[in-house]
């Protein structure tokens, strides 16, 4: 059992509060005895805070003596240097913009005859790796090949560039080409460290640690019970590892757990370690917690979730926070910030801390005062929480006496245990963990919790193991449901009393009562059926067709491409066919006419493509259209593959591309074609997405929806490498700003859908969907913001 000795600070609690938390040795490892001199290390302290990021920073590189460098969901790197004056301050440098969308993983590369003032690496969520000249600030290389989010970047000795990628690949850069590239998991790879001695480490979703030479996995390292998130070098002993279960792990290169430490609440992003032994790792849970000799020393508190967290070669910490601030650390009162920087700090964090203050997940401020007691209640032991001082209070409905009875107070442990999901007891992750004080002098008690568990069976376990009175129950269950806003629930009618053997009890309803369980509802999700463009000006696609023949006509070398009075005459023919989109069941096309189709998309000059494709985005909704397409791909001339080809090769012409979108996204209505979507899937949208640049408002609709059918056919063959792909590919799309309203609420149901019914719901976590889900629910759109909320809904 892990001992726990958890502090409780009352009132606004101070930002550099030293945490007294639980610390767990591996099982081949004997526990450390209390390390007072450890426990007594200086304490860090505000130095600065930089400035500039308009959005979360996600990530930070140590540029040697040079400088640092930040990452950020507002699509940047900014390069920060050493105030010129005053030391212990940074300016911002540079920023670099190139990324299409949040910029994560950064590399430093030294100073050199190519790089006179280095060079810096990054990846994006455009799945790019870029190569920065630090000196022009300019892009020298671009790497693309990834299919999804970049997620880790290490410069080996020889220069070249790895990458790890929720592709689940890993690949080596040499010269802005990829020289190597290996499944290196099954699922996303979400970090790769490098070691300076050649050592390759990659870690990912399947909660596991990979040790490569070249492309040979040496052994795998087992152990965290989630998504290892951050890999970081630990000075003479081997490797650390953050992970999502809520802890930090020391390893041996062989393999073998050395150290866990837990104090966290919640998700670990980051974790690194100074020559001295000291570690810094920063967490959902808002802390950067200082670590010395496998004991939390310090918990530094951000108004923000901390993405990153790096030591400083002087061993000052610098942290990277959702709230768009870089934050310098020391334990060096000659660099301490100034007393009105500290206060303004220390005031924010007050602030911050009780707005977001709750009990049993509820908003501190939204709960009634002790008013409502006067207000009878409707049922025996229905549970009222009631707001006195600052606390919450809860009481029970006693229909014998007429009077409530005082339960207890209601608290929430260190970062809103109560409130957050994915909190852990016992090293387990629940939905919820209610502390709950029984009073009498007695120690808070665990309550952990799941939406999906019964809440009756949960009572009853609770109170055996809290050897409570089972007459307790109903109450507990009361306080269950209301405080994990389940207030509707229905039992289960199969539900057997694990001791009695009896239904669940529900006032006023017999025991015997069939009811059934309900299921959580969503207005936008899942999609099901494909959407389709099926409108079409033919008048104006036939004069195209005519201005562009008489083109062809005209010149002497493209004469023979152009053509005959009678193939004109019969393409208006079959628009006639297409127009009258209620006679399809009588109406027939011939293989003449998909000859005819094939000629004009096989020869005509690129520029004048765009008319013929449009025509066969229309062809291929009669169901005779669709059977003649597959034919004619089955005998082996695949003129889609070839005209996407042609489409996508630069010079890229937007009308092309926009015409071969709806094309495209029109083939997911005839079942017959959707084996030739899932082979070309993901070359479809990798190519697509790098001709984005170019996109107007109608192609951003069309890839939208394009990604959205992908995702209801991805689903449908539970293929979860493409979810994935897809599932980036939309949240890029979800978190631009300048996307229009239709474009993003597409993108937005393709997420949902996948998370509903995919294999990809981790993965959207990883890639903090809970904050696109947040932002959506406060658009002035209605649709972008119902979406968001079933979103939200699923990432409890």
């Amino acid at each position: 059992m892990i001992p726990s000795c958890q502090s409780r600070l009352v009132g606004s609690p101070p930002p550099f509060a030293v945490a007294d938390l639980s610390l767990r040795l591996a099982s081949s490892a004997a526990r450390r005895p209390y390390d007072g001199a450890a426990a007594s290390m200086a304490q860090y302290h505000l130095s600065a805070q930089l400035r500039g990021h308009e959005d979360d920073v996600r990530g930070i590189c140590i540029c040697g003596d040079a400088g640092i460098a930040t990452s950020s969901r507002d699509r940047t790197v900014r390069f920060w240097t050493q105030h010129p004056e005053k030391k212990h301050e940074y300016v911002l440098s540079k920023t670099l913009v190139g990324h299409s969308s949040f910029v994560g993983p950064l590399a430093w590369i030294p100073p050199s005859d190519r790089f006179p003032e280095g060079g810096l690496v990054s990846g994006g969520m455009d799945t790019l790796v870029l190569l920065w000249d630090l000196h022009k600030g300019e892009v020298v290389e671009t790497m693309k090949g990834h299919t999804s989010q970049v997620t880790g970047l290490a410069v080996d000795n020889n220069g070249d560039i790895i990458s790890s990628s929720m592709d689940c690949t890993v690949r080596r850069w040499r010269n802005g080409s990829a020289v190597e590239v290996w499944e290196a998991h099954k699922v996303a790879v979400q970090t790769v460290l490098m070691l300076p001695s050649g050592e390759l480490f990659t870690g990912s979703s399947d909660s596991t640690i990979k040790f490569w030479k070249g492309r040979t996995c040496l052994h795998t390292f087992t152990g965290h019970a989630d998504t290892v998130r951050c890999l970081a070098q630990m000075p003479g002993l081997g490797i650390l590892s953050a992970s999502h279960d809520g802890t930090i792990k020391v390893w041996a290169l062989t393999g073998q757990p050395l150290l866990e430490m837990i104090g966290h609440t919640s998700l670990v992003y980051s974790v690194d370690a100074h020559s001295s032994g000291v570690i810094v790792s920063g967490s959902e849970d808002r802390s950067a917690k200082i670590w010395k000799d496998g004991i939390c020393v310090q918990s530094i508190e951000h108004p923000g979730c901390i993405w990153g967290a790096k030591f400083l070669e002087n061993g000052d910490i610098v942290t990277a926070c959702s709230d768009g601030i870089v934050r310098i650390w020391t334990t060096d009162n000659n660099r301490f910030c100034s007393d009105e920087e500290l206060a303004a700090f220390t005031d924010l964090i007050s602030q911050y801390t009780l707005s977001r203050k709750t009990v049993g997940g509820l908003k501190l401020s939204d709960l009634p005062g002790i008013e409502a007691l006067q207000v009878p209640g409707n049922s025996d032991g229905q549970t009222l929480i009631v707001r006195e001082g600052d606390n919450g209070v809860a009481y029970s409905w006693n229909s014998k006496e007429l009077k409530w009875d005082k339960i207890g107070e209601v608290v929430d442990g260190p970062g809103d245990a109560a409130a957050a999901p994915g909190q852990f007891h016992d090293g387990v992750r629940y939905d919820f963990v209610f502390n709950v004080d029984i009073g009498d002098g007695e120690p808070m008690r665990k309550l952990p919790y799941n939406r999906s568990d019964d809440p009756y069976a949960v009572a009853d376990k609770w109170l055996l193991k809290e050897n409570l009175p089972l007459t307790y129950r109903q109450q507990v269950v009361e306080f269950i449901l209301q405080n994990s806003g389940q207030n509707n629930f229905v039992p289960d009618p199969s539900f057997r009393d694990p001791y009695t053997g009896a239904n669940a009890y529900v006032p006023g309803q017999s025991a015997s009562s069939t009811v059934s369980a309900p299921k959580p509802t969503f207005k936008h999700i899942p999609k099901n059926g494909m959407l389709t463009f099926e409108t079409a000006q033919f008048e104006g696609i036939l004069k195209k067709f005519s201005e562009f023949n008489a083109t062809l006509s005209s010149n002497l070398e493209q004469k023979e491409l152009s053509l005959s009075e009678i193939e004109l005459s019969r393409l208006a023919a079959i628009a006639k066919v297409l127009k009258e989109t209620s006679f399809y069941h009588t109406s027939k096309l011939a293989d003449a006419d998909m000859t005819l189709l094939l000629k004009m998309l096989k020869s005509w000059p690129t520029q004048m493509m765009f008319p013929v494709i449009d025509f066969l985005r229309m062809f291929v909704l009669h169901p005779d259209g669709a059977t003649l397409l597959l034919k004619a791909i089955e005998s082996g001339n695949d003129v889609l593959a070839e005209t996407f080809h042609k489409v996508v090769r630069p010079p890229v012409q937007p009308p092309n591309v926009l015409t071969t979108l709806k094309a495209v996204t029109n083939l997911f209505d005839k079942p017959c074609l959707h084996q030739w979507l899932r082979i070309h899937g993901m070359e479809i949208i990798d190519s697509v997405s790098s001709c984005k640049t170019t996109f107007s408002k109608n192609a951003h609709l069309a890839y939208s929806t394009l990604l959205l059918n992908y995702a209801v056919l991805s689903i449908e063959s539970k293929d979860e490498q493409s979810q994935a792909q897809i599932l980036s590919a939309a949240l890029e799309i979800a978190e631009d700003d300048t996307q229009d309203a239709d474009s993003k609420y597409r993108a937005l149901v393709a997420i949902g859908s996948l998370m509903l019914n995919g294999l990809v719901k981790s993965i959207a976590l990883d890639l903090d969907v809970k904050s696109v889900a947040n932002t959506a629910r406060a658009s002035k759109d209605s649709k972008i913001a119902e979406v968001g909320a079933d979103i939200e809904l699923l990432t409890r």
